[in-house]
């Protein structure tokens, strides 16, 4: 459900959201989705600005580097009397798995202590953050803490897995929360363990077949890439869990022939019906950047299934109508989201620390 069509749950105090690093709108969907007012999305990514925009029509998108962000900006967004939230996933590639160590751009680790700045100067009544798990190893990340606990907050923080909180898809994410309000604790799983996860199939059975390189008509995100005649012939030798060593000699990569690239089984293949999906990255669109194969179709995923596997609504917007979508710069905005779903959890979780409340149903 998107922003502009929730509302509050009865009976509880009037949580407004603003949302740093908000990208196209993945966390301030979630918190929406559980009746925060969001009232603004800061991001430096001019790409981001209309889906968010589309999507979170009662919100205003800022587009600003939170380096230049004073405090003054931030509460002018916030209504006398309202609880006042402070949202934000700062970008991750310093901390992310992904990451070369030794050269990483370390200028983006100013970001998290910009956010912790802006904590300070506007004094939220409530704070959350998403982040990759091996941020809370690195020194920003204890720095944000100590300034949390400077002002007064209440702070529970940890790794959980998106698939317990009905998300199809397999990710782990830092998640932080913190209250002056009240005790705040990260969200019980709703979903937890195997036997409770949304599967592929439950996700994306219904949509469309397509073939690789083709579009849906009726929905232009739907849109899978096209493949070369070598990996054609790669994924129909794939098989759905498996890897490249399912393949015949002829068709497995020089790279995979070395000894070097003998145990990089991540690549080049399918989903599994019955399981959620790997993690959606940046490059989700491509069958050869890792699990993104179709479980039955022989193709890599499209734009819309990737998507829904990070718990947006089927019919969020990401592309103008009638504008050609860029397969490559979409799936950057859709593997750098937070998953809705684990917003939703979020603001549970903060609805339960104000005094005398609890969690709305």
């Amino acid at each position: 459900m998107r922003s502009d069509k929730t509302q509050a749950p009865p009976n509880t105090p009037l949580v407004e959201g603003v949302d740093l690093f908000c990208g196209v709108g993945g966390l301030s969907c979630g918190l929406a989705a559980e009746g925060v007012r969001v009232v603004a999305g800061i991001d430096v990514d001019p790409a981001c600005q209309f889906p968010y925009e589309a999507n979170h029509k009662g919100a205003r998108f800022l587009l600003r580097d939170v380096t230049t962000l004073r405090a003054e900006e931030v509460k002018a967004f916030w209504s006398p009397g309202a609880v006042r939230l402070l949202a934000g996933c700062a970008p991750c590639q310093p901390f992310s798995s992904y990451a070369n160590t030794a050269t990483v751009d370390k200028a983006k680790w100013r970001l998290l202590r910009e956010f912790a700045r802006l904590v300070a100067e506007c004094e939220p009544d409530l704070v959350t953050m998403e982040n990759v798990p091996r941020l809370q190893q690195a020194a920003p990340f204890k720095d944000f803490l100590r300034a949390l606990k400077r002002g007064k907050y209440h702070v529970d923080y940890a790794v959980v897995n998106a698939a317990d909180y009905g998300a199809p898809q397999q990710r782990r994410r830092l998640v932080l929360v913190a209250s002056r309000l009240g005790p705040v604790a990260v969200p019980e799983p709703t979903h937890r363990g195997p036997a409770n996860w949304v599967t592929v199939r439950k996700a994306v059975g219904h949509l469309a077949t397509l073939k690789d390189g083709q579009t849906c008509k009726e929905d232009p995100l739907h849109v899978a890439s096209t493949l070369s005649d070598l990996n054609r012939k790669r994924i129909r030798a794939s098989k759905p869990g498996g890897t490249w060593r399912d393949w015949p000699p002829q068709l497995v990569a020089a790279c995979h022939q070395r000894e070097s690239g003998k145990h990089s089984a991540g690549v080049y293949g399918r989903m599994e019906w019955d399981k959620p999906a790997p993690t959606m990255t940046t490059l989700c669109n491509g069958y050869g950047n890792g699990r993104f194969g179709h479980p039955q179709q022989h193709r890599a995923i499209s734009l819309r299934e990737a998507a829904i596997f990070q718990s947006f609504p089927e019919d969020y917007c990401f592309v103008p109508e009638g504008r050609d979508v860029v397969i490559k710069s979409v799936a950057r905005l859709i593997g750098n989201a937070v998953p809705p779903k684990l917003g939703e959890a979020v603001a549970r979780a903060l609805y339960a620390s104000l005094p005398g409340e609890s969690t709305p149903a």
